[in-house]
């Protein structure tokens, strides 16, 4: 019994086949191509101001990191650095042990 090759020109359901000098190219046809609007690039506050340390003792800064609920609010929405999040992250776990800041704010009934 003898094996028949694989026909390399038809067209499969998810790839489109081309043939080129250096042999098969394969591409993918369901990519969409269409670029996404670039968004400005948020640059992090603490390495604008050239800072070494984060208080903890600084209540009112720390405060625009945390949301309503107590959460530490995420790099990706803030945009700090991973330094400096880091940094932010301890900074507001030491003033909560130390109830500067709250661990979670009541809830309103």
């Amino acid at each position: 019994m003898a094996t028949h090759p694989t026909n390399t020109h038809e067209k499969s359901d998810n790839f489109e086949h081309r043939h080129t000098d250096q042999g098969q190219q394969t591409l993918n046809t369901w990519r969409i191509t269409a670029k996404k609007p670039q968004r400005k690039k948020r640059i992090c506050k603490f390495c604008e101001t050239n800072e070494v340390y984060i208080d903890f003792k600084n209540e009112k800064r720390l405060q625009k990191f945390i949301t309503e609920q107590g959460k530490i609010i995420p790099r990706r929405i803030t945009g700090t650095c991973a330094k400096h999040q880091r940094m932010l992250t301890k900074a507001i776990k030491r003033a909560r042990h130390l109830a500067l800041l709250p661990f979670v704010n009541e809830a309103v009934s």
